[in-house]
């Protein structure tokens, strides 16, 4: 009888870029097989190995949400890392820029955990990115984002609950400063809202930071690579901070 250990599989959403990309290679390095989908296709060819496919998809469209499902059966990880900011002032915001950030944040990953919360073998595990905007009201003009953030916690405690018994467990990481091509564009959008020069902008976000600097995005993929391991066998529906110390509670 073969004593070959079988190679475990993951889906990893937002892989073309940011946190998503570095959560993708982190488990490629450690021999896990990947299905790294994003909206990019060439973001997407940067993960270039034999342990992993690429699929292109738009999570906001239920039809692609279903095609990534069924690529999914018998997949031990799932990790929502896609998402969406824009920037503007609180009382700006529209209907139609409501509507589209918690469609992409929020929504796609309710449905992505129902979809493929029963599919995963016995003993997976699921990480959401949240934010730490989910815990502030500090940037106003990501009220509309920091609110499908605080949705994906909800969901997350909700599947905890629901994929308990087979077991699944499920979590969420609320990431702070990150240096990702988001935060760049943060911090654009911020200096024309706010009127302050990109290097005033940049100082004071890292004095907010009790460590005194943004994470780089294989730290953050680090912690997310412990929240599937069977190091965390025992944390289910947990909201865990990466923040440097900006969120405590």
């Amino acid at each position: 009888m073969s004593s070959a250990k079988r190679t475990r599989r993951a889906i990893v959403t937002g892989a073309g870029s940011g946190i998503g990309q570095a959560v993708a290679a982190r488990l490629l390095n450690a021999g896990v097989h990947v299905l790294a989908v994003d909206m990019d296709a060439v973001k997407l060819s940067s993960l270039g190995s034999e342990n992993c496919e690429t699929l292109v998809a738009d999570l906001s469209d239920p039809d692609q949400r279903m095609r990534v499902a069924q690529a999914s059966d018998g997949a031990d990880y799932l990790v929502n890392s896609h998402g969406i900011l824009t920037v503007k002032p609180i009382f700006e915001v529209t209907l139609e820029d409501w509507r589209r950030i918690q469609t992409v944040n929020a929504e796609s990953v309710f449905f992505l955990c129902q979809q493929i919360g029963p599919r995963l073998r016995p003993g997976g595990a699921i990480v959401n990115l949240s934010s730490s905007s989910a815990k502030l009201a500090t940037s106003l003009e990501v009220a509309h984002y920091a609110a499908s953030k605080t949705t994906i916690l909800s969901i997350t405690r909700s599947f905890a609950y629901a994929l308990a018994s087979r077991p699944v467990r499920v979590n969420a990481i609320c990431p702070g400063i990150i240096d990702t091509p988001m935060q760049e564009a943060v911090l654009a959008g911020m200096t024309k809202v706010r009127g302050i020069a990109l290097p005033e902008l940049t100082a004071a976000r890292n004095r907010a930071v009790p460590l005194g600097r943004p994470a780089q995005p294989e730290e953050c993929a680090g912690a997310i690579w412990f929240l599937l391991s069977d190091e965390a066998g025992y944390m289910t529906g947990q909201a865990v901070n990466f923040t440097g110390g900006m969120v405590t509670w």
